[in-house]
């Protein structure tokens, strides 16, 4: 979903740090002693060490992961253990269901031409398509028959080893930020109410000179001027608010309740030659809001009472997206299969194996009773199933919340630093 979400990500993760570009992590709660914290879920210093053979390497690429055995649990850390899964605490219903969900649409990507000309371009010596599969598979079974999170933990440190991202300062510190699918009312037809539009990919982009038109070039400063133009009869669907089909270009899709009373999606179909320009950022280099403790909600909010500076921001933006109407069909990530609420991350497919099972474990906010946001320190299993314009690096990860207003309300101030990890069957298991 997240350009298939190439370019955008979206659903190319994040709304907030595609708006934002860096942010500012939010404060991580203490929920374990702090040997069981940062050190012993960082890249081990014997391993991040330069060594003669990363020496000889350094004007290449660093890897971007690096092996390493499973983290032993902390006894009674509960951010540790994946608890959902089981059950967990506070009356949580288990999340098995889900998890063999994203793994068995793993499994069926592995199984297909893409994946195998995927990994044979894949340089990390020892992670290939045919390992990935197996590992999934035994993970599968393992999930099936245990009855704990603690007896999953165990068995996966008796037969898994972790591949572990070296982060963006080579010691396995990731930021993670979150996405989403929106919804949004919207209709087939333009009305004085629906405007503002999205539109199909253009059957003849390929030909298109470059450099591209800008965005403002295509649909003017307004958004209203596309049928001027290049987009002239593409038109897919008409939006009330000027922002919502730009959002819907960031994350990539998007859910949308039509005026006749039916629903359909719209998912990522292609896009123009340019880099998304962050509108936080420029908000912030302007002196409108402030860039340490921006969030989503508070760009939303500038927005509200300025409405009229959203022709003046958007514009600013160069890239621009296509989208296909999916009918209904759930999110899509960028190895061609749907996307799972919480149990898929987006990372750069240039640097990590695609399909492929990952343990994350970061800060992210959950509503409490109230409705208010909590961070909790948690570890989740997911799969590796999409990308993102603007997950780039061994340092980026962006975490698939699913669908409506209380994932975006989550994903908006998502953005915390954590670690990721691949698992792999050890050789000969």
């Amino acid at each position: 979903m997240r350009k298939k979400i190439v370019a955008i990500s979206v659903g190319l993760p994040v709304i907030l740090v595609i708006l934002l570009g860096r942010m500012q992590s939010l404060g991580l709660l203490k929920l374990s002693p702090p040997e069981c914290r940062v050190n012993k879920w960082d890249v081990p210093a014997s391993l991040s060490e330069p060594t003669q053979d990363t020496l000889i390497q350094k004007q290449e690429a660093l890897l971007p992961l690096i092996e390493r055995l499973p983290v032993t649990c902390c006894q009674d850390d509960a951010s540790c253990l994946d608890e959902v899964l089981y059950g967990g605490k506070n009356n949580q219903l288990p999340d098995k269901k889900a998890l063999l969900t994203a793994i068995d649409r793993s499994l069926r990507y592995l199984q297909t031409s893409n994946a195998v000309a995927a990994y044979q371009r894949y340089q990390l010596v020892g992670i290939t398509r045919d390992r990935v599969f197996n590992s999934l598979k035994r993970f599968r079974e393992l999930l099936l028959k245990t009855n704990s999170a603690t007896e999953l933990q165990k068995a996966i440190q008796r037969e898994f080893v972790f591949y572990q991202s070296v982060g963006k300062d080579n010691k396995g510190s990731v930021l993670f930020t979150a996405y989403y699918e929106p919804l949004y009312f919207a209709s087939r037809v333009p009305t004085a109410e629906f405007r503002y539009p999205v539109y199909r990919l253009p059957p003849n982009l390929d030909s298109w000179t470059k450099p591209h038109p800008t965005r403002l070039e295509l649909e003017g400063a307004d958004g209203l001027q596309g049928a001027k133009g290049k987009l002239r009869g593409l038109e897919l669907f008409w939006f009330r608010d000027r922002l919502e089909p730009y959002l819907a270009q960031i994350q990539g899709s998007a859910r949308l309740q039509l005026t006749d009373g039916t629903q359909t999606t719209i998912g990522y179909a292609g896009h123009i030659a340019y880099n998304y320009k962050s509108i936080g950022r420029e908000l912030a280099n302007d002196g409108k809001l402030p860039l340490e403790g921006m969030t989503m909600p508070i760009i939303l909010d500038y927005f509200q009472k300025h409405p009229q500076e959203l022709n003046i921001y958007i514009p600013r933006d160069p890239s621009f997206v296509f989208f296909q109407e999916n009918h209904g069909a759930p999110a899509q990530g960028s190895i061609n299969v749907p996307v799972t609420a919480e149990r898929s991350i987006a990372t750069d497919k240039s640097l990590m194996p695609p399909g492929a099972l990952a343990l994350i474990r970061a800060a992210f906010p959950f509503a409490n009773a109230n409705g208010q946001m909590e961070h909790r320190i948690v570890s989740r299993y997911v799969l590796d199933q999409d990308t993102g314009g603007a997950i780039k690096g061994p340092g980026r990860v962006d975490y698939f919340l699913g669908t409506g207003k209380l994932a975006g309300d989550r994903a908006g101030v998502t953005v915390s630093n954590g670690q990721l990890y691949y698992l792999l069957l050890k050789p000969n298991s």
